[in-house]
């Protein structure tokens, strides 16, 4: 049975209410692209789309001080749950989340950044768990639904950060392309020195370049001790690094 909280350096996650809950591919995707966005000028206003516990806000929150971040979650225990972190959080004046299908956000003010972390299996077996299947499958928001949602909501010179499984991850690049959108700069993650790469972590933006390519096991080949790249990526958030 997983936690009911997880302790940060900084915040607390509680996740009990939650059908998803903390991963360390999630909290990759966080520390990644908090990296990338370390010391960026003009990101004032953040969307995180399935915001969840609120995990991806609450690590962006803990690096970009100038940012107002909203989250948006479908689920009302998981937006009550993610609204219950930020309030707890050092951040909660910067912090809100609104109660909704992404599909239906008004389009307003254009956000300068975009993080996601949608729906993994959009053709894969689900389980008998509703919720779990809402968070883990494509049953509420396809990919071509999420692009058509981040071109509506994203500024022009805007970016936005994907987490995928890797070997989906190439379609929704071509998929991204389509829609406009060109991948800058990518992590391919492993479980440890031994597996294939299981993860991807993707940003993009509406202008095409050269993308910068990276990899990252999680653990040595032991299986068991972290490697120093992830060691070095998630020291500033997790408690016993």
């Amino acid at each position: 049975m997983a936690n009911h909280y997880f302790q940060f350096k900084q915040f607390t996650v509680n996740q009990e209410a939650c059908a998803m809950k903390v991963c360390t591919d999630a909290c990759l995707q966080g520390a990644y692209t908090a990296a990338y966005l370390h010391g960026t000028p003009g990101i004032h206003r953040v969307l995180d789309i399935g915001a969840g516990t609120g995990l991806l806000s609450l690590m962006l929150a803990q690096e970009l001080p100038d940012a107002a971040i909203t989250g948006i979650e479908l689920d009302p225990a998981a937006a009550g749950q993610a609204e219950a972190n930020y309030a707890a959080s050092p951040w909660q004046q910067r912090l809100q989340v609104v109660e909704t299908d992404a599909k239906h956000l008004p389009v307003g003010t254009p956000y300068d950044f975009i993080i996601t972390n949608p729906p993994f299996y959009e053709s894969d077996l689900k389980s008998s768990d509703q919720l779990r299947n809402q968070a883990m499958h494509a049953t509420t928001l396809d990919y071509s639904d999420l692009l058509q949602v981040i071109d509506q909501q994203l500024s022009p010179t805007g970016q936005f950060s994907v987490l995928l499984p890797y070997i989906p991850f190439a379609d929704f690049v071509s998929l991204a392309q389509q829609a406009g959108f060109f991948l800058r700069e990518v992590l391919h993650v492993k479980q440890s020195e031994q597996h294939g790469y299981f993860r991807s972590v993707g940003i993009f933006s509406r202008e095409a370049g050269i993308c910068d390519q990276h990899t990252l096991s999680i653990r040595e080949a032991d299986k068991k001790t972290y490697t120093p790249a992830f060691i070095a990526l998630l020291k500033p958030y997790y408690l016993f690094l």
